[in-house]
């Protein structure tokens, strides 16, 4: 078999979310993996929720602690750690679980199809409905089927699809080779900040080939999540919103794009100040001081964002 590492970047406050992920790992029919979790300073320490597997479980799990660096630090902590011999890489976030034939399905379609980069599609509850499957793909998309079942495809402009809407991809779907996982790092700088989608173009544009699964390959939890009731009005919001602009000026400047992926990653540039500054206008409306600091530190970078404000500005006032 194919041995695969599994990375599971663990921050979380409350008992049995690791253990439910690390339990649909170790119930995969591809059983030639090993875990290897990276406890990022969680609140509730990782090997508390080790306690309830098996030993020969445990043995397979290997914990890293590391000061807090956000899931994008962590993630790379575990890359750095892959043994020499494991022939691909899977993701997994610690909130979720995996279908049992997550591994073996992606296992497979990289070998059969001598790919290096695979995603499934991921399922969830209401919370996450911006999220949708591979196979929603098909009217938006140029979609080859390479097999009925399990249910592979191949998209021709996977990095063009995902630029115009990157809903369809997800961190506990995606298995890597071994050279991207060797190559590739994630931007920890960028916390919880399309710092996942900057991973995902890289192996995009560096993968040998990349190939989907129609089928679900993982079910999302409900874990610490910054995107969830965060006030669009705070400063983490503020923050966040900084960083996915600075995430997607490294992808647009890292790459050399046609003229219209540069228009979509624009157009996702230009969401990021909207939504900055609507924040910040609910902060005057409510006579609060906006974040001038954070603004003038978004604003040297970025002085489009100075327009974004005019524009914000001259509507209120013709309302």
């Amino acid at each position: 078999m194919t041995k695969c590492t599994v990375i599971i970047p663990y921050y979380q406050r409350e008992p049995g979310i690791l253990g439910r992920a690390l339990r649909s790992v170790f119930a995969q029919t591809h059983a030639d993996f090993d875990v290897i979790v990276v406890d990022d300073t969680s609140p509730l320490p990782a090997e508390t929720e080790l306690r309830e597997f098996q030993l020969e479980e445990r043995a397979r799990i290997t914990v890293i602690k590391q000061p807090n660096a956000g899931p994008g630090g962590a993630r790379n902590m575990g890359l750095d750690h892959v043994p020499a011999d494991s022939a691909c890489v899977a993701f997994l976030d610690s909130d979720d679980e995996w279908a049992p034939k997550h591994l073996e399905t992606a296992v497979a379609a990289l070998s059969l199809f001598d790919a290096d980069c695979y995603w499934a599609s991921i399922g969830g509850g209401e919370e996450f409905y911006y999220h949708f499957g591979v196979a929603d793909l098909a009217g938006a998309a140029q979609m080859t089927r390479l097999s009925d079942d399990p249910p592979i495809v191949e998209i021709a402009d996977l990095g063009g699809t995902m630029l115009k809407n990157w809903s369809f991809l997800h961190l506990s779907c995606m298995v890597i080779g071994q050279t991207l996982a060797r190559n590739i790092r994630f931007d920890a700088a960028l916390r919880l900040a399309a710092e996942d989608v900057l991973f995902f173009y890289d192996c995009v544009r560096n993968a040998r080939r990349c190939v989907l699964c129609e089928s679900i390959g993982a079910t999302r939890g409900e874990g610490i999540n910054i995107f969830h009731g965060m006030d669009s009005d705070s400063p983490q919001f503020l923050r966040q919103q900084f960083n996915t602009w600075v995430a997607l000026d490294h992808l647009e400047n890292r790459f050399v794009h046609r003229p219209e992926d540069r228009a979509s990653i624009e157009v996702y540039k230009q969401t990021a100040r909207n939504q900055a500054l609507w924040g910040q206008a609910r902060l005057v409306k409510t006579r609060k001081a906006p974040q001038l600091k954070q603004l003038a530190q978004w604003a040297w970078r970025d002085p489009k964002i100075l327009r974004s404000a005019l524009a914000l500005a001259v509507g209120k006032i013709a309302r």
